[in-house]
């Protein structure tokens, strides 16, 4: 079977201007492929061939002689979810539900916004910010690489890929910008909305 790449779930253009079409062609055809590809090739043959790639990732995190499978499997997933955290004409502030939520467990949409903001760009060297569920209550983090909160039994509700080749043929190293663009332009609530419903 394998684990496919999944198509993104709007066109190259959706983004534009705030993520030009060349950047992600480059980031889902090129790296979010290489991950897909790596994955597959490190567990065919064997048992975990078979298992769902959340399960391949719970099962090899922190694992040192399984690092390449844990590593390709989060980064596949992570993009995999990034995508979808996105759309054309999103952005601003959440309604309903998750803006009750991120009032009560966060301290409102603004507090939110900055501390979010503050994990996005000071994620040293590459990573993702993270909007999450932890026992019953909203939680911003950040992690490392292909690190993910679903290995550490957080629900992941939002990502922002503070990877370099998420943003720099379109922001160069200004990563507050691409961050500022991503929460003002981007996030799709509505799908943050839906894995707070389904948690």
């Amino acid at each position: 079977m394998g684990y496919e790449l999944p198509a993104l779930p709007y066109s190259y253009n959706a983004l534009e201007p705030f993520i030009t079409a060349k950047t992600l062609e480059f980031h889902h055809d090129k790296h979010h492929a290489a991950y897909v590809t790596n994955f597959n090739n490190l567990v065919k043959d064997t048992p975990m061939a078979d298992m769902s790639i959340e399960e391949v990732i719970k099962a090899t995190y922190q694992d040192a002689s399984k690092v390449g499978i844990f590593n390709n499997a989060a980064q596949a997933w992570n993009h995999t979810f990034y995508w979808e955290c996105m759309k054309g004409g999103g952005g601003g502030q959440p309604s309903g539900a998750l803006a009750e939520k991120i009032n009560a467990d966060l301290g409102g949409y603004d507090q939110f916004r900055q501390d979010f903001k503050t994990a996005a760009t000071t994620q040293f060297g590459s990573g993702w910010a993270w909007l999450v569920l932890e026992n019953g209550k909203l939680k911003i983090t950040k992690t490392g690489n292909a690190d993910t909160p679903i290995a550490l039994g957080q629900t992941p509700l939002l990502t922002c890929d503070v990877w370099e080749h998420a943003y720099y043929l379109d922001y160069q190293n200004k990563r507050p910008d691409y961050v500022d663009t991503f929460l003002d332009k981007l996030v799709n609530w509505d799908f943050v909305a839906t894995n707070l419903a389904k948690a």
